[in-house]
């Protein structure tokens, strides 16, 4: 199964294709440029390098939050227009689930973390072991301090991962919670796990119709919000 995988929740941008648990090509962007300005040109880039198009792929793969709401709705925008056009199912992948794949080799609790402002965080957490994952808890917004009060005593090692594992790890840290942080390359969120995770979701029978694609924030919006006050 081939799937190109699109990857636009935070600062930065990069989309990726893979063939059965196998990148074949990736590219990635942070340099403060928009994502509406820089992802379809590294689409077109990794697919002339391969020498695929968007009509051989088996799915067009997102991840559909949650993250940014502007770079959020770019992604699953972008992943509904290829898909519709190519005819192609679409994969909607949580971006949390997405980058605990990084370090699925490191066994013990895997803690992915992404700054929600107002000392929160985007949070799932995830057992790895022998390089499997399993799941412990929904995709959720949470407070530092309730997620810490939840690790108190986990004898597990904790790896955090995620464009807010400083913030969260430093806040453990303080709290007196023993962990650690991904290595840098491994940190951030990036399309090749997207891709990956993609293929084990499609492998689930969990593809969807480029119409049935949908963004995922797990809060409003902050216009939302102040519209509602």
């Amino acid at each position: 199964m081939k799937i190109l995988a699109l990857e636009t929740s935070a600062k930065a941008v990069s989309a990726a294709v893979s063939e059965d648990g196998k990148i074949l090509c990736s590219g990635y962007q942070d340099t403060g440029l928009t994502h509406s300005r820089t992802l379809m040109p590294i689409v077109e880039h990794i697919l002339k390098n391969t020498g695929l198009t968007v009509a051989d792929m088996d799915a067009i793969a997102v991840a559909a939050g949650p993250g940014s709401f502007t770079g959020i709705r770019i992604g699953v925008s972008a992943a509904k227009g290829l898909a519709f056009a190519a005819d192609k199912p679409a994969v909607g992948v949580s971006t949390l689930a997405a980058m605990a794949r990084n370090v699925a080799f490191a066994d013990g609790l895997v803690i992915c973390a992404m700054d929600a402002r107002r000392q929160q965080i985007y949070n799932a957490l995830f057992e790895a072991r022998d390089g499997s994952l399993t799941r412990l808890t929904p995709d959720r917004a949470i407070a530092l301090a309730e997620l810490a009060e939840e690790l108190q005593g986990d004898p597990r090692p904790m790896t955090v991962v995620g464009d807010g594992a400083l913030l969260c790890h430093g806040f453990l840290t303080e709290a007196g919670i023993p962990c650690r942080l991904a290595p840098p390359h491994l940190r951030m969120q990036n399309a090749m796990s997207v891709a990956l995770e993609a293929e084990v979701m499609a492998a689930e029978g969990r593809l969807v119709s480029a119409q049935a694609l949908e963004p995922v924030y797990l809060r409003p919006a902050q216009a939302d919000r102040l519209r509602q006050k």
